[in-house]
Order: C-alpha cells, then sequence, then structure tokens
C-alpha cells in the first residue's frame, strides 16, 4: 500500500511538472499582464484617473518579424501627455503579398518599470489579426498614463517611455478577426480626437475662438448668427457636407485660400472619426452667443487668432 502511495504521488508531481511546463508561457503572460513585469502595459476598460499636471513624452516603435510581409508603421513618432490624461494614436499596417495574412502583435514599454502604469483601453494588439492581399488599414491605439508613476520613487525619474509593436506571423490564424473593421468611422474615436485637437477653439454648444459646432454637418459655412467670420469663408458659398469636411480638415488654406485657420488634420481615419463624431452633434438652441470682439473689430473680420470653422488646433 506504502508502495502504491509513493508511486501515486510520484505520478502526481510529474503530472503538475507537465503542466506547468506546458502552460509556462499562458501563466507568464498571465503574470505579466498582472504585474506589469518585463514592461508588460495592462488592460482596462476605461480611462479612471484625474489628469495631473506632470507631463510625459509617449515615442512609438514598430517591427515586423521574418516571415511576415507587412510593412507596419506608427502614424506619429511620439506625443506628449498628462499622466491619467487618455490619448489616441494610429498605427497603419499594409498586407504586402498576395495573399491574406494574419499576424499577432506582442508588445511592451520600456523603461519595464513602467509597464503596470501604462495602461491601455483599446488595441489591436489583443486578437490574432487578418489583413487581405495588398490591404492598407489605419489601427487605432487608446491609453493613458496612470498618475501614480508619479508617487513611485522608482518611476520619479521617468519622463519618456516608449510602446513597441512586433508583429509575427500567427501560428494559429484560425478565429482570426479583421483589420478592415478600423477602417468603419467611429463617432467614439472621434469624439476623443475632438476633445485632444479641437476643444481649445471649439465647443459643440457655444462659441469659443471659432463657432459652435453642433449642427455643423448639413449647415451653410459662415451661418451662425453673430459670429464674426472671415471674409473669405462668409463668401466660399460652401455648405458642411461629409466631404466638404474632409477636404477643410486636410487643408484649410487650400480649399478656401485666405481664411484665418492655418492648422490641419494631415490624418485620413482622424478625419473620418471626427466628422463621424460631428454628426452626432445637435445644434443648439437658442443660438450661442457670439465672442466678444477686439475694440474696434468689424463683424465681418475675425478675432485676434481665431480659428475658423471646423478646424482644430494641432495635436498636442
Amino acid at each position: 500500500m506504502k508502495r502504491i502511495l509513493t508511486v501515486l504521488g510520484l505520478l502526481a508531481a510529474i503530472g503538475v511538472m507537465t503542466g506547468l511546463v506546458s502552460y509556462s508561457v499562458t501563466l507568464y503572460r498571465l503574470f505579466c499582464a498582472v504585474t506589469g513585469a518585463g514592461g508588460t502595459p495592462q488592460r482596462v476598460d476605461a480611462d479612471t484617473a484625474t489628469t495631473s499636471a506632470r507631463i510625459v513624452t509617449v515615442f512609438f516603435n514598430t517591427d515586423t518579424a521574418p516571415g511576415l510581409p507587412w510593412r507596419f508603421e506608427p502614424k506619429q513618432r511620439s506625443i506628449r501627455v498628462h499622466l491619467g490624461e487618455q490619448a489616441l494614436v494610429f498605427f497603419e499596417a499594409t498586407n504586402l503579398s498576395d495573399q491574406p495574412m494574419v499576424g499577432h502583435a506582442t508588445f511592451n514599454v520600456t523603461p519595464d518599470k513602467v509597464g503596470i502604469y501604462f495602461k491601455k483601453i483599446q488595441c489591436f494588439c489583443f486578437t490574432e489579426e487578418r489583413l487581405g492581399p495588398h490591404e492598407h488599414v489605419e489601427m487605432p491605439v487608446t491609453f493613458y498614463v496612470d498618475p501614480e508613476l508619479a508617487t513611485d520613487p522608482n518611476t520619479e525619474d521617468v519622463d519618456q517611455i516608449t510602446l513597441s509593436y512586433t508583429f509575427f506571423r500567427s501560428a494559429r490564424p484560425e478565429g482570426a478577426e479583421d483589420l478592415s473593421r478600423f477602417q468603419s468611422p467611429d463617432p467614439e474615436r472621434g469624439a476623443l480626437l475632438f476633445a485632444n485637437q479641437c476643444s481649445g477653439c471649439h465647443l459643440p454648444d457655444k462659441a469659443k475662438v471659432g463657432p459652435p459646432l453642433g449642427g455643423v454637418v448639413g449647415r451653410k459655412a459662415a451661418s451662425v448668427p453673430g459670429y464674426p467670420y472671415s471674409p473669405a469663408l462668409a463668401h466660399a458659398g460652401l455648405t458642411w457636407d461629409e466631404a466638404t469636411l474632409d477636404r477643410w480638415l486636410a487643408g484649410p488654406q487650400q480649399l478656401v485660400p485666405g481664411v484665418a485657420m492655418p492648422m490641419a488634420v494631415p490624418d485620413a481615419a482622424a478625419r473620418r472619426d471626427i466628422i463621424a463624431y460631428l454628426k452626432t452633434l445637435k445644434a443648439a438652441t437658442p443660438s450661442a452667443p457670439s465672442p466678444a470682439q477686439a475694440p474696434g473689430a468689424s463683424p465681418s473680420s475675425p478675432p485676434p487668432d481665431s480659428k475658423a470653422e471646423g478646424a482644430p488646433r494641432p495635436a498636442g
């Protein structure tokens, strides 16, 4: 009987060790996901942090492993964000082959000690991803850096973070999601882009530096009562539909030479999502009051530092 118990104990020990070996990679990934070990960012459902005054610069790095014929690049090399501030950035991928390909992205941040504080809300890196032959997509990543980073003596010297991705050809392509899902306009992403890039000059329901944008889609340009538009925009004869807004955001000066607004949104995916958000905004009732005019300014002249209708500030 004693020998049987010894044999059973040895078999149980072997079974446990075999299981640990079989699932060691999965267990290690779970450990990293919970603790941030190895610079593994955390996944969260929403940004619940309070924005702080401290700013960090986040850089973006991308690589593609041999065997996956994709071009994979960040749309922006870096951004500056406040701790706790939700940020939206884009990456682009192109399948250079004649066949659909499935990839899987690994990711980490450096320095490694920041992993526990780097929170990703939306990312293409959580699943196997399929890209059609010669297909090109722009993919969003939404994240924030936890303000707790500022209270940790181990990270008090951190003012730069690098988020790195490497795409590998997937060993388990079945059940992969299509990256083309990110090509659909997303008003939620647009709301975040609007908050980050446009809200310094525009609000939906009242005039700020620029006119209110509630109900802008379908509205005649330069038509908000009392707002001092530039003569160029006032005489442009435009109506703000999706196509016109896209051209305006891509280059206001190219669409209407002489307008006061020199800024643009060069990223096509960002323009698409901002317009999707603008479509959800209803016109304010009653009409928003006009901004204060400088002494001697005429109703047809833009105020100092005016931003013409529909144009955002540059990111950052």
